[in-house]
């Protein structure tokens, strides 16, 4: 008879992670995967951004060669604002430099156009 303590040696303890776009797929513990998602559930109010920033720590972890449970300990203690300044910081450094997030240039205008506007 088994109890909740002692798993099924029977099924699969592990999850698969896949994002099409990015053409990222990896097989990760299912506990690590529980661990961080139920973080971001815990952060975020939407189960859809939750589940992409978990994708998103896996991706950073399997490309930096760090550890997903390092990484999350590492953000654990930060709130809302500082975490997405971290995630943004992590996901700059495996994109590309023409996709990356939270930069922002400022638009100069046309010579004649910022003529005709008035301050």
């Amino acid at each position: 008879m088994g109890t909740v303590n002692v798993p099924n040696p029977k099924t699969d303890n592990t999850v698969r992670i896949f994002d099409d776009f990015y053409q990222f797929d990896v097989i990760v513990p299912a506990n690590e995967y529980d661990a961080v998602n139920s973080f971001f559930e815990s952060v975020y109010k939407s189960k859809a951004s939750a589940q992409n920033f978990t994708v998103s720590l896996f991706r950073v972890a399997h490309q930096t060669r760090v550890s997903v449970m390092t990484l999350l300990q590492q953000i654990q203690t930060q709130d809302q604002v500082q975490l997405t300044l971290s995630l943004t910081y992590f996901l700059n450094g495996i994109r590309s430099p023409s996709t990356l997030l939270g930069v922002n240039s400022t638009l100069t205008p046309n010579l004649y156009t910022a003529r005709n506007i008035r301050s």
